[in-house]
């Protein structure tokens, strides 16, 4: 005969019981017997609503999911040509995006003959790099993948 440890559901400890004596005393009270801590010795029961307590644990975990910031990752995508003006541009949405607490990856795109003279686009990503020094820290190093050079900068810690 096996017996369990039950707490009452006003917190109160019953002692321990047999286990058809604990489901008898859930039943009466017309609620259910949970148990709450399986590897304890005697296990631990406690008369609860089953249904409110899984109601309740399913508000908790989506109260605390809604006060979550979620990180998005942003890209800025340039080619090796870009003009000053286009850059400055790009590089105020970067920093609006970091200081909105998102992640920017910058993309440099290469096409046709571009791919020849990958040094431009990792002279603009240096650019890039000293330009946001303030606004964000590099995350990933330029890094070449196929026709487009990026890297991905996080927002600064406060």
């Amino acid at each position: 005969m096996r017996e369990v440890r039950v707490i009452a559901d006003d917190g109160a400890q019953l002692g321990i019981l047999p286990v058809f004596e604990a489901i008898r005393a859930a039943e009466e009270r017309g609620l259910d017997l949970v148990e709450v801590a399986p590897q304890a010795v005697p296990p631990v029961c406690k008369i609860m609503d089953f249904g409110k307590y899984k109601y309740e644990q399913a508000k908790k975990a989506h109260e605390s999911k809604k006060h979550q910031k979620i990180i998005q990752l942003k890209e800025v995508k340039m080619r090796p040509g870009t003009d000053v003006h286009d850059y400055n541009f790009k590089l105020n949405n970067a920093k609006r995006f970091l200081g909105e607490g998102n992640k920017v990856k910058v993309t440099v795109i290469f096409r046709g003959r571009e791919m020849a003279h990958t040094e431009l686009g990792n002279a603009l990503l240096n650019k890039v790099v000293v330009d946001i020094q303030e606004a964000g820290n590099i995350e990933q190093m330029p890094k070449q993948e196929g026709r487009a050079l990026s890297m991905v900068i996080a927002p600064k810690s406060s």
